[in-house]
């Protein structure tokens, strides 16, 4: 298993935005549009799932700072 194949939110987003200006370009010949929009989903998806996981440790962070804030406010 490769790079390309879990590239870190940045890369992937950026290779998204590549493969959709080629569309939009219509520099994708027939033959290759079947694996790019193939390429964009699973880009897609991990966009997604990074964005969902920064949202959880976001929130628990969150639930870590409110707890402490309590117990030193004498809650």
């Amino acid at each position: 298993m490769n790079e390309n194949d879990h590239p870190k939110y940045t890369e992937a987003f950026e290779e998204l935005q590549e493969i959709v200006t080629e569309i939009e370009q219509g520099e994708i010949s027939v033959d290759e549009l079947s694996e790019k929009v193939k390429r964009a989903s699973h880009l897609i998806a991990i966009c997604k799932n990074k964005l969902a996981t920064t949202e959880e440790d976001v929130n628990q962070i969150l639930r870590e700072l409110d707890s402490a804030s309590d117990k030193t406010n004498g809650d």
